[in-house]
């Protein structure tokens, strides 16, 4: 088994050093804030596959939240079918690799008005490349409990052998639910212990409800390392939500796309409600402020 791990260790870190290589190449590193002060994107394009109906997103729209910020609006559509991409999203005019990303936005607020909705927020990278397969880290929540975080990542090649790491995370309460590794979306998942699940413990932020206000969420992508995080408004101080080191499994070594998008799910409830996999039935209001990617030198 020993043998076995240090194989897999080994060849990550071979695939690794080869999309290294390949991507330096690539015109990958401009770093770039899009604060969706106007109507048009600038590092940005729109790219839902679902129904294409004009008021699903407008930038520089009136945030209701804050009168006097303009923002990126997404309102999901009740008539788009369930999955990814279906919803509203903007994907990256380039290609992006290690830095930082950062963004601040709003969730919607759906628990007097639809408990049960199913719909996700993706705040993520992604692209499948035929070499070196899918480059995905997400940041996600899901409309029926704004208090609970979905961080991770996916690597990898074909649905039954895709890569996951990933940590759920109550952060009102400070709870860690479970740090995993698994293959493929229906594969039996692994704790992760030691230097791959830190911190072992979270600061319970009381106040965190990701529907109630903005928030600050970014991650830190290096080739051996991965930092997701939060800003907690009240102090100001950045909360780290996961600090993944001491394997490159899982990192994705390879260029991707930086997006955002919100969609129905019927497939993926959250953990408190196993009932929330319902049709959204009006189009609620996602609001992002601006989104950023600071390039590591």
């Amino acid at each position: 088994m020993l043998l076995i791990n240090m194989k897999i260790h080994i060849l990550y870190a071979l695939v690794a050093l080869l999309a290294f290589r390949a991507g330096a190449q690539d015109t990958v590193g401009r770093a770039f804030t899009e604060a969706f002060d106007d109507s048009a994107l600038h590092n940005f394009h729109y790219g839902s596959t679902g129904v294409r109906d004009a008021f699903k997103w407008m930038a520089g729209a009136a945030s209701a939240a804050e009168p006097a910020s303009k923002v990126l609006l997404f309102k999901i559509d009740p008539a788009d079918s369930a999955g990814a991409g279906r919803g509203p999203e903007i994907i990256s005019n380039e290609f992006t690799h290690y830095g930082s990303y950062s963004a601040r936005y709003k969730i919607p607020d759906v628990r007097k008005v639809q408990p049960n909705t199913g719909a996700v927020v993706g705040y993520f990278t992604y692209n499948m490349d035929s070499v070196f397969g899918l480059s995905e880290i997400d940041i996600e929540f899901l409309l029926a409990d704004p208090t609970i975080i979905f961080i991770g990542t996916w690597t990898g090649h074909h649905e039954s052998k895709l890569q996951r790491i990933g940590r759920t995370i109550d952060l009102a309460k400070g709870k860690i639910y479970y740090t995993i590794a698994k293959t493929g979306y229906d594969g039996a998942p692994t704790a992760l212990t030691g230097q791959q699940s830190q911190p072992e413990t979270i600061p319970a932020m009381p106040d965190f409800d990701a529907s109630a206000r903005f928030y600050t969420y970014g991650f830190d992508w290096y080739p051996d390392r991965l930092r997701w995080w939060v800003i907690d408004p009240a102090t100001g101080k950045k909360i780290v939500l996961w600090d993944y080191t001491g394997s490159r499994l899982g990192i994705p070594p390879n260029k991707t796309l930086y997006r955002m998008n919100f969609w129905h799910t019927k497939t993926w409830a959250v953990d408190t409600n196993p009932l929330s996999l319902e049709r959204p039935l009006n189009p609620y209001a996602l609001e992002v402020d601006w989104m950023k990617y600071e390039p590591f030198k």
